[in-house]
């Protein structure tokens, strides 16, 4: 299932920019019962990265789209890209620029459930995240890191790869955002130079913080996070995933992870 400005199609012109150079943005939503979650975050996290990438966006339309193509799909992921759409040759910017959406659906991904309620095992890929402030935080087209990253590993037993940047920093695991827990502190690493502000990371911190949950986002050392009391990754499709090991470290599923597991239960039932 597909569509492409807003009507069923199987393709997009060669010309357009966003195969050619990666110039645009993508949301993966989870649809349940024909409803796309946390549809006002991924729709900020677009507006956020269209007001950087100057790229015009018509919202209205959009969630309109996005809301029919839910109710067509009814259980799945839908995903949704955002380019800037046809232009030759160059990098100069087309004028004018008249944006493309495109929206696919797919199955709901059927994870393990031992992954909620027994933890992952960790990667610790080589791959680094480059430091670049005018992308960090956004879902861009150019996945190459994340592609590299996750070429690393083939062991089934291993359900994600952690990530960091550069100068070293822990930065977030190839599909998921990740979290520490030190001494009743609930942490996760900043993602001004790099990397993604997921919206199950948003919403975690938000319903932490609701809960009366310290929080704090900060730059984490590998050394912190492997002194760390708790460590999970999280995303919108899966919810929480406890991490019970990094390559010698070795973490219980601790009890602030199930508390955090309890407050998102509705948007991670359905997985």
């Amino acid at each position: 299932m597909s569509w492409v400005n807003g009507q069923p199609a199987n393709g997009v012109s060669v010309h357009d920019r966003g195969l050619a150079y990666g110039d645009g943005l993508f949301e993966t939503i989870k649809v349940v019962d024909g409803q796309p979650e946390l549809l006002d975050r991924h729709l900020h996290r677009l507006e956020l990265g269209c007001h950087r990438f100057a790229i015009p966006c018509d919202f209205i339309m959009l969630r309109a789209q996005i809301a029919a193509f839910s109710a067509a799909l009814g259980d799945g992921v839908a995903k949704l890209i955002l380019s800037r759409g046809d232009g030759m040759r160059g990098y100069r910017l087309p004028q004018p620029c008249l944006p493309r959406t495109v929206l696919t659906g797919s199955p709901l991904p059927n994870y393990p459930i031992e992954h909620s309620e027994d933890g992952v095992r960790l990667f610790a890929c080589t791959t680094r995240l480059a430091e670049q402030p005018a992308l960090a935080g956004l879902k861009h087209l150019n996945r190459l890191e994340q592609v590299l990253a996750r070429a690393e590993w083939q062991d089934p037993a291993v359900a994600e790869g952690l990530m960091r940047d550069t100068s070293g920093r822990v930065i977030e695991a190839v599909f998921s955002n990740i979290f520490i827990v030190k001494s009743g502190v609930l942490l996760t690493p900043s993602v001004e130079r790099c990397g993604v502000a997921g919206v199950m990371r948003g919403e975690l911190l938000e319903r932490a913080r609701r809960a009366g949950i310290p929080t704090q986002v900060a730059d984490i050392s590998l050394d912190q996070l492997l002194g760390a009391d708790e460590v999970f990754v999280c995303n919108s499709l899966y919810g929480i995933w406890p991490v019970r090991q990094l390559q010698a470290s070795v973490w219980p599923v601790g009890p602030l992870t199930r508390k955090l597991q309890s407050l998102v239960a509705d948007l991670s039932s359905n997985t």
